[in-house]
């Protein structure tokens, strides 16, 4: 049964300090967690923003905007609507895994790092996406990042099994 994350022995300790120990390693995951959450709604407002743009600019007619149809919108437009889309499809299981996480009050390094090096994949995926977007590039990033959570999946899965 895994307890106690920490790389030094847990039985010298005072429990104040042990409970402390836990509690921030537990909680941890809540800073990759929020780190997507904002960048999520920050690529929502640039979406938004440049909406508004291109309708100032006169790049579509604002009639499009209804129905998302009949008009075609800029590049610039649909890069960030299409990765704003992709932000709210393979993190909502990322989103999941951390709730359990804290709820279940399971500690977990391997997760928390791991929750960093799926955070920093879908930085770089949108980052290729909006910026240079090469399919390849981009396509490893997915990749790479959904094999991380494919493996903090099976972490989270093994600790439960663990503790029953």
């Amino acid at each position: 049964m895994r307890t106690c994350v920490a790389c030094f022995n847990c039985s010298s300790m005072q429990p104040s300090t042990l409970y402390k120990i836990k509690r921030s390693v537990m909680m941890d995951i809540i800073y990759p967690l929020f780190t997507l959450v904002m960048f999520t709604i920050t690529v929502g407002f640039c979406l938004g923003a440049s909406r508004l743009f291109s309708v100032k600019k006169r790049h579509v007619d604002r009639r499009y905007y209804r129905l998302m149809s009949g008009y075609e919108a800029p590049e610039y437009v649909q890069k960030l609507s299409r990765n704003f889309t992709n932000l709210l499809e393979l993190p909502i299981l990322f989103y999941v895994l951390a709730v359990l996480t804290v709820a279940l009050n399971i500690n977990s390094s391997l997760i928390n790092a791991l929750a960093w090096g799926f955070v920093s994949l879908r930085l770089v995926h949108s980052c290729i996406h909006i910026f240079y977007n090469n399919p390849k590039h981009r396509f490893y990033s997915y990749l790479f990042s959904a094999i991380i959570l494919l493996v903090m999946w099976l972490e989270l899965i093994i600790i439960i099994s663990d503790k029953t």
